[in-house]
C-alpha cells in the first residue's frame, strides 16, 4: 500500500479519547491502587498520582502545540520526534517506544489474567501463561482484521467501566475476613505490630511510583492511532488534555475511596498491598467491578496492540528498518505485518509474569518518550522559526519543565538504569546515522545549530580581550582556482585535526562569473574535503583580480567575532613577488590578522623518509612568531599523522658567548610549556648569511617554520616585496618552508604559560 493510504478518518472521540482514557483507566487502576495505597498511604499517594498527571498533562501540552504545528501522519510520538530531530533520534526513541507498546500489550493482558484467575475459582489453579497467550490470541485477532472493530468494541468496555465505578461509588468497607492481608497472623493482633511490619516491610515513594506510572501514558495510545485520524491537528489537542483531566478526576476519586473503605488502619493497609481484588470486594455490585477490571485490561490491551504496528510501520516507511515491515493491508492500510510482530514481542513477555517488574521497564521507556516530546516543543517554541506556527501555543517554559520532570523522576527511579536507557538510544541513534538515511523532510537541527551559534556569537561578542587560554587558529584558506593550491588545504586539516574553523576560499574573476560555475567549484572543492574528510566551509568569491578577492575576503569574510584570525596563502610561484602580495601581508598586519605563507608539495602525511619526521621552528624572539609558530607546529603534532615527530627549537646565538644563555632560554621554556623538544643552539657563522646557514643545518628537516616582519612604517610595498623575495629565495632550497607572521593581538607566549 503506497504511503498515500488514507486510514479510516476517525474523529476526536474515537481516535484519541477512547484509546487514550481507556489505556489511562486500565489495570494498575484496579490492581495496583489499593498496592500503592497500602505502600505509601494516602498522602504520598496523591503526590504520586499529581506529579505523573503534571508530567503527562505538561507532555499533553507538548503533543497538542506539535500537532497542531504539523500534519501527524503514522507513528504518533515517533513521527513527531523525527520530523523535530532528524531520523536519527527519531528512530533512536521510536524502536524503544514501539518495544514499550509492545511489552505494555503483555502488562495489560497479564493484569487480566491475573484479575480473571482471582475472581474465577474454577481458574485458579489455571497457568497463568496459558491464560493470558489464550487472551492475547483473541485481541490480536480482532485488533488484526480491523481497528475500526477494535475501536467499536471499546464503547462497550467504557460504558462496563463506567457500572464498575458507579458500583464501587456505592460500596462499602469490605469484610476483614475476606482479605488477604500481607502482615502475618501474630501481628495484626496488635496496631503497633502491625505498623513495624509494614515500616520494615512496605516499598518506598520511587519504587511504587515506578509502577504507578503506566497508568497515565495512555495519551500514546491515543497519539500512535495519528495517521488514522480525519484531523489530526484538531482531535490530538482535544482527545489528549481531554483524557488526561479524565484520568486524574476518576484517580482521585478512587483513591479517595479505598481510604475511606480501607479506614487507614495499619491491618487494612496489609490488606491493600495483598489483596489484588480489594477494590472489587468494597463495590455495591462485585461482578461489576470484575467486569469493569476485565474491560480496562482489555481495552488497554486493545489500545496498545493498535499503537505499536504503526510504529513500526512508520519506522519502516522512513527507512530506518527494513521495508518489510511497513506493509499496509487493505483499503485502510492496516499494518498486518506490524502487528504480527507486535504480537510475538508481546507474547515473549507475557512469560516474565509479574505486573510490577513490566511496568518498570514501561516507566523507563515512556519518560524517555515524554522527556523528547517536551524537549521538541520547548526547543521550537525558543528557536521561533518562521515554519513554527502551532494554533495551540504553549510557552517554552511548560515543556521544557516537562522535560526536565521527566529526566529528574527517571534519575529518582533508576539512575542505573536511567543511564543504560540513553546507552541504548545512543547506540540507535549512531547506528541509524552510519547508515546516512536522506530524509524527505526537514527538522529542527539546523536551527537548533543557529540559535547555539546566536548564543555563542552573542558570549563572544561581549568579550573585551582575547583570551590567549582558548585560542585557536580560524583559517582562511586563500586556495586559488579549486584545487590549484591542494597542499594548502593539506596544512590547514593538519593544523585545525577538526577541531577549528577552516574555510577554503577561492576567487574568480568577474568576467568569468556565473551561478553555474561557482555551484560546480563548490561542488568540487566541497567533494575532495569531504573525501578526506576534512571539515570546512567553502567560499567562492568574484572580484576584479585575485588580490582585490583575497583583500575583500579578510576585509569582510565572517560574522561578529568568528572572523579568520589566520590566513593561509601559498608562497607565490611568480619569479617575483608582486607588489600587490606584499600590499595584501601589510594589510593582514592592519586588520590583526596572522599570516601563514606556506612552500612545497605538501600532502598532509609526515614525510619523513626514515625515522622519525623532524620539525624546525627558528626562533629569533622578534614580533611574537616564534611563540605563534611553536602554537601551530604543537597543533600539527597533535594530529596523529604528525605524533612521532620530533620537535627541535633553533636559534641563531649573535655573539659566541651567547650560545649557553640562549640554550639554558629555551630549554627552560620548553620545560615550563611542558613541550617536549630539542632546543639547538648555534654560533652565527659570519661566513654564512643568516638564512644560509639556516638552510644548511635545516636541510634535511621536514617542516620548517621562519618568521617574516611586517612593512616597517613608510617602506613601500615594492621594498617589501623585495624582501619577501630574497627572504623566499633565499631558503628556496628548504624542502618544506612554512613562513609565519603573528599579527593578531593575542600574547602567545601566554599560551604556553610564559
Amino acid at each position: 500500500m503506497s504511503n498515500a493510504a488514507k486510514g479510516y478518518g476517525f474523529g476526536t472521540f474515537k481516535g484519541v479519547f477512547t484509546p487514550s482514557i481507556l489505556t489511562i483507566i486500565g489495570v494498575v487502576m484496579y490492581l495496583r491502587f489499593g498496592w500503592m495505597l497500602g505502600n505509601v498511604g494516602i498522602a504520598a499517594s496523591f503526590a504520586i498520582l499529581t506529579i505523573s498527571t503534571a508530567i503527562t498533562f505538561l507532555t499533553g501540552l507538548s503533543i497538542s502545540a506539535l500537532a497542531t504545528n504539523m500534519r501527524v501522519k503514522g507513528g504518533g510520538a515517533y513521527f513527531i520526534i523525527s520530523r523535530s530531530f532528524g531520523i536519527e533520534a527519531g528512530a533512536a526513541i521510536g524502536i524503544p517506544l514501539f518495544f514499550s507498546q509492545a511489552v505494555a500489550i503483555a502488562f495489560y493482558t497479564a493484569g487480566f489474567t491475573a484479575a480473571f484467575c482471582d475472581a474465577m475459582p474454577f481458574a485458579a489453579n489455571w497457568d497463568p501463561r496459558v491464560v493470558s497467550l489464550t487472551t492475547l490470541c483473541v485481541l490480536f485477532a480482532i485488533a488484526y482484521f480491523s481497528a475500526d472493530l477494535a475501536l467499536k468494541a471499546q464503547y462497550v468496555i467504557m460504558a462496563a467501566i463506567a457500572a464498575s465505578i458507579v458500583s464501587l461509588a456505592l460500596g462499602t468497607a469490605p469484610d476483614p475476613a475476606s482479605l488477604k492481608n500481607a502482615i502475618p497472623a501474630e501481628a495484626i493482633a496488635s496496631d503497633a505490630a502491625s505498623a513495624r511490619f509494614l515500616a520494615e516491610h512496605s516499598l518506598g515513594f520511587w519504587p511504587v511510583f515506578a509502577v504507578f506510572f503506566p497508568a497515565v501514558t495512555g495519551i500514546l495510545s491515543g497519539l500512535g492511532m495519528s495517521g488514522d485520524l480525519k484531523t489530526p491537528g484538531r482531535s490530538i489537542p482535544l482527545g489528549t488534555i481531554a483524557a488526561v483531566a479524565t484520568g486524574y478526576i476518576v484517580y482521585a476519586t478512587v483513591l479517595l475511596l479505598l481510604h475511606r473503605y480501607s479506614g487507614g488502619s495499619p491491618q487494612m493497609r496489609g490488606a491493600l498491598i495483598e489483596d489484588q481484588m480489594f477494590l472489587a470486594k468494597c463495590a455495591r455490585w462485585t461482578p461489576a467491578v470484575v467486569a469493569g477490571i476485565w474491560a480496562a485490561c482489555l481495552s488497554s490491551a486493545i489500545g496498545s496492540l493498535l499503537a505499536a504496528p504503526r510504529v513500526l510501520q512508520a519506522l519502516s516507511r522512513d527507512g530506518a528498518i527494513s521495508k518489510f515491515f511497513g506493509r499496509g493491508s487493505g483499503p485502510n492500510d492496516d499494518p498486518r505485518i506490524a502487528s504480527l510482530v507486535s504480537f510475538a514481542i508481546a507474547a515473549a513477555v507475557v512469560s516474565i509474569g509479574g505486573l510490577n517488574a513490566i511496568a518498570g521497564i514501561l516507566t523507563m521507556f515512556n519518560l524517555t518518550v515524554y522527556c523528547m516530546l517536551n524537549l521538541s516543543a520547548g526547543l521550537e517554541e525558543l528557536l521561533g522559526n518562521p515554519s513554527w506556527r502551532p494554533t495551540f501555543r504553549v510557552r517554552a517554559s511548560l515543556p521544557l519543565l516537562g522535560a526536565t520532570g521527566c529526566l529528574a523522576v527517571m534519575l529518582m527511579i533508576d539512575a542505573g538504569s536511567t543511564f543504560v536507557a540513553i546507552i541504548c538510544i545512543m547506540a540507535v541513534f549512531f547506528a541509524i546515522k552510519r547508515r546516512d538515511i536522506k530524509a524527505r523532510w526537514g527538522d529542527m537541527r539546523l536551527g537548533l545549530a543557529m540559535g547555539i551559534a546566536r548564543m555563542a556569537l552573542g558570549k563572544l561578542d561581549s568579550s573585551s580581550s582575547r583570551d590567549s587560554h582558548n585560542w585557536r587558529p580560524i583559517l582562511l584558506v586563500m586556495s586559488g582556482a579549486p584545487l590549484k593550491r591542494p597542499e594548502l588545504i593539506g596544512i590547514a586539516a593538519a593544523i585545525s585535526q577538526n577541531r577549528s574553523l577552516v574555510t577554503v576560499a577561492s576567487v574568480i574573476p568577474t568576467e568569468a562569473w556565473n551561478h553555474e560555475r561557482e555551484a560546480s567549484m563548490r561542488d568540487a572543492i566541497g567533494k575532495y574535503l569531504t573525501e578526506r574528510d576534512i571539515g570546512a566551509q567553502v567560499k567562492i568569491l568574484p572580484a576584479a583580480n585575485r588580490y582585490d578577492g583575497m583583500r575583500q575576503l579578510v576585509e569582510a569574510y565572517g560574522w561578529g567575532a568568528i572572523s579568520p584570525n589566520t590566513i593561509l596563502l601559498g608562497r607565490p610561484q611568480d619569479d617575483a613577488v608582486d607588489p600587490r602580495f606584499a600590499s595584501l601581508i601589510r594589510d593582514l598586519g592592519l586588520h590583526r590578522r596572522n599570516a601563514i605563507i606556506a612552500a612545497a608539495d605538501f600532502s598532509g602525511e609526515a614525510p619523513g623518509a626514515a625515522g622519525k619526521p623532524v620539525i624546525d621552528i627558528w626562533w629569533r624572539g622578534k614580533q611574537g612568531n616564534a611563540p605563534f609558530m611553536l602554537a601551530l607546529a604543537w597543533l600539527m603534532m597533535r594530529d596523529d599523522t604528525w605524533r612521532i615527530a620530533h620537535l627541535r627549537i633553533c636559534h641563531l646565538a649573535e655573539k659566541p658567548g651567547a650560545i649557553d644563555e640562549a640554550r639554558k632560554m629555551l630549554t627552560s621554556f620548553a620545560a615550563e610549556a611542558r613541550i617536549d623538544a630539542e632546543c639547538v643552539v648555534m654560533p652565527r657563522n659570519e661566513a654564512e648569511k643568516p638564512l644560509e646557514t639556516i638552510c644548511r643545518i635545516s636541510a634535511k628537516t621536514d617542516v620548517t617554520f621562519l618568521g617574516l616582519r611586517l612593512p616597517a612604517d613608510g617602506e613601500t610595498d615594492g621594498a617589501y616585496a623585495g624582501y619577501l623575495n630574497s627572504t623566499f629565495a633565499a631558503t628556496a632550497a628548504l624542502p618544506f618552508s612554512v613562513y609565519a607572521i603573528a599579527a593578531e593581538n593575542v600574547d602567545f607566549k601566554a599560551i604556553f604559560g610564559a
